[in-house]
């Protein structure tokens, strides 16, 4: 059960460092410091993930 719990609470975070991201590069652009960073760190969790 708590693997169930685990993986939606990754899941959930996914998702907001997603729309952070996201958001961040609307703002200051794709290639600034702060979404490459932000980007960086998605990808580790997405790699978690798996």
């Amino acid at each position: 059960m708590k693997s169930l719990v685990s993986k939606k609470k990754l899941e959930f975070i996914i998702e907001i460092k997603r729309k952070v991201m996201c958001k961040k590069a609307i703002i200051l652009g794709f290639t600034h410091p702060e979404v490459v960073k932000c980007s960086q760190e998605l990808d580790v969790l997405l790699n978690i993930r798996k």
